[in-house]
């Protein structure tokens, strides 16, 4: 049954490809918007028939979302008297409480276990990205704004996705899970000041504020999150089957909400800024693993640390855009990395997953 629905995704998406280029050279790209977003849609659901795409599944349905957004972005903007922004913080919070649910304290006792990777670990993240960052958005020649969202992206701690992603490049999962969690931590200290020490130039920060809006956008749900982890651990699998789907869907609204807000921004820079964005994961990863190669961590921490410096939490960086009321101009390129980097990611994990660890 499957099989029959994937098959029919697939001959759909090739005909809905057909119909968006014929209405495009007959009638302008703003009346093929439908057939494109079908397009994208049909496609997510056919390459789940290939075992080797099956993983890129979210990352097109994000696509098409996305496209849906850029080609009528007043739906997703506000509706009747309510900013769709709005929904932001809230989306991350619920997002946060799931991460804590998946977490406990076993994942701290990594800094004990492991020091140096985590301390190395640590280290990379928030240097290495950061300063990155902050040398594309003064090359890039982006208004001030938009260039300060290339180094929040990089001031921002790992995400979960970089997790997912050590477990299927045969990485060293334990010490990801624990620098993911020890930088989550560190946020609402080190990013602020981060960011006031390399965005100061482009954007007004204040770094008080932000240390607070990571607090109640991070510590306090991810702390709700372990408590709850604590007492009701297997209790409650319908919350723990889908946490999972909710957080998919929230990364999702983010996306969308942030890149219809952008709209026109995007239209005017938007493949330059993906140029910029692209180079700046790939970026992190290569120097990732080179930095821990230099302090001779073997080939399962390399991985690792490459990953977890590579692939950031995307959707924290939407949110401190938000809570600075910049979404439209800071929040652009959070929004354009969290897509690319699931996308450059898994290409980078499938491809270690053919290399086992010796």
């Amino acid at each position: 049954m499957k099989n029959k629905l994937y098959l029919s995704a697939s001959v759909f998406a090739l005909v809905f490809l057909g119909l968006a280029s014929i209405m495009w050279w007959l009638k302008g790209l703003p009346s093929s918007g439908p057939f494109w977003v079908a397009f994208l849609i049909s496609l997510a659901i056919g390459i789940r028939s290939r075992k080797n795409l099956r993983g890129y599944s979210y990352t097109v349905f994000i696509f098409a979302a996305v496209t849906a957004s850029m080609f009528y972005p007043d739906n997703f903007v506000q509706v009747g008297e309510y900013k769709l922004s709005g929904l932001i913080v809230p989306l991350l919070q619920i997002i946060m409480f799931g991460m804590g649910t998946s977490m406990s304290i076993s994942d701290f006792k990594g800094v004990v276990k492991m020091p140096k990777g985590v301390l190395i670990g640590v280290l990379c993240q928030f240097s290495i990205m950061p300063l990155i960052g902050y040398s594309l958005a003064k090359l890039s020649g982006f208004p001030p704004e938009i260039a300060a969202g290339m180094i929040l992206i990089g001031c921002s701690p790992s995400g979960m996705a970089s997790n997912v992603m050590s477990y299927l490049a045969k990485a060293n999962l334990a010490l990801s899970i624990t620098i993911t969690a020890i930088t989550t931590m560190l946020a609402p200290f080190v990013t602020p000041v981060l960011m006031g020490f390399l965005a100061g130039e482009f954007v007004e920060v204040n770094v008080w504020k932000m240390m607070l809006d990571i607090v109640k956008i991070v510590i306090i749900p991810i702390g709700a999150g372990l408590v709850f982890n604590k007492f009701f651990s297997g209790k409650a699998k319908w919350l723990d089957d889908a946490m999972p789907l909710v957080s998919m869907i929230g990364i999702a609204l983010i996306i969308v909400i942030i890149t219809a807000a952008g709209r026109d921004s995007l239209l005017d820079i938007g493949l330059l800024l993906i140029f910029f964005v692209v180079l700046h994961n790939l970026a992190g990863y290569t120097l990732g693993y080179w930095a821990a190669k230099l302090f001779r961590m073997d080939e399962s921490d390399c991985r690792t640390i490459a990953l977890e410096v590579g692939m950031q939490n995307a959707g924290l960086a939407s949110g401190i855009a938000k809570e600075m009321a910049r979404i439209a101009t800071v929040g652009l390129a959070p929004a354009v990395f969290g897509p690319l980097m699931n996308i450059t990611g898994s290409i980078l994990a499938s491809y270690w997953h053919r290399k086992p660890v010796k």
